[in-house]
């Protein structure tokens, strides 16, 4: 006969044997973290990945190439910082040119004076906030080679697309410096993400484009300083929920796009969305994209 006793220390080592059974199994874990639901955006393609691993989190046609407009400065800005031996204080003087350029294509301007001497990191906040195409001409005169400023642009774009290609960026082709395409200028979602990652490594451009605000000081024909107005970034989203980045682009064909990256308590997310319909249904995805990101790494 078993007493009461005695049965229930039976039983209670019947509990611990069962307990230390699936301990050892690896069965007995903590509650699984509840799912984390994938987001639907309006975007016709979107792209997350974890900056820190180069994990992917959200895919939405990743790979179709489809026209980006400005976030083709993304590149222009890479192509730049890249270059060997690169001082940021070099000094550009501003060409009619380049001014006439923003003209005949209605371009957005960085508002910069014909024969002022701006500096390439003057212009790269120009290029990157207002979304100057003036700016991004100058840096490509700058930087490309050639004996005409035609000819430099030309080869600057030719160096766009060699980095492309360098970074494994598979469905991007580059027809300008600015985004103004000549009709071949895309690239697609993960493509462009990748890059994002890429050049968020340069504290340079990390500094530009986590700038809601720069007021350039120029230096005019005759020597004196010229304080330019205050060029304000494009990207509204900047602060947001620990956005950092990266550039917004909008036009007829491309629609609405932002190429973004944000950080908060340690964890780190980049991204892009290309062709919302428009700039309110661009910001909401973004935001959504961003809190799964964060949600998939926690």
């Amino acid at each position: 006969m078993i007493t009461a006793t005695k049965g229930i220390r039976l039983r209670a080592a019947a509990v611990v044997a069962t307990a230390g059974a699936v301990l050892a199994g690896g069965v007995l874990t903590a509650a699984p973290a509840q799912a984390v639901t994938t987001p639907t955006i309006t975007a016709k393609g979107g792209f997350l990945m974890n900056s820190a691993t180069g994990k992917t989190l959200y895919s939405k046609l990743p790979d179709t190439k489809t026209m980006i407009a400005s976030t083709t400065k993304i590149m222009a800005a890479k192509v730049v910082l890249s270059q060997s031996n690169l001082n940021l204080d070099a000094k550009v003087t501003i060409k009619k040119a380049y001014s006439d350029y923003i003209v005949s294509r209605g371009a957005s301007s960085a508002r910069l004076i014909v024969g002022d001497k701006v500096t390439v990191r003057q212009l790269l906040y120009g290029m990157m906030l207002p979304s100057g195409c003036d700016a991004a001409m100058a840096l490509a005169d700058k930087f490309g080679s050639g004996t005409t400023v035609a000819a430099r642009t030309k080869n600057f774009i030719a160096k766009m697309n060699t980095m492309a290609t360098s970074l494994g960026m598979k469905h991007t082709k580059y027809d300008s410096f600015d985004g103004n395409s000549n009709g071949t200028n895309g690239s697609s979602p993960r493509d462009l993400t990748i890059l994002a990652r890429n050049v968020m490594k340069n504290s340079t451009f990390k500094a530009v484009v986590k700038t809601k605000s720069y007021t350039a000081k120029t230096i005019t024909k005759t020597g004196s300083t010229r304080t330019m107005g205050a060029w304000v970034n494009t990207n509204t989203l900047l602060g947001w929920n620990g956005t950092i980045g990266v550039k917004t682009g909008s036009g007829t064909d491309s629609k609405y796009c932002l190429v973004f990256a944000a950080t908060l308590n340690g964890e780190s997310v980049v991204g892009a969305v290309l062709t919302a319909p428009d700039a309110a249904s661009r910001t909401a995805d973004v935001k959504k994209l961003i809190n799964y990101g964060y949600a998939k790494i926690s």
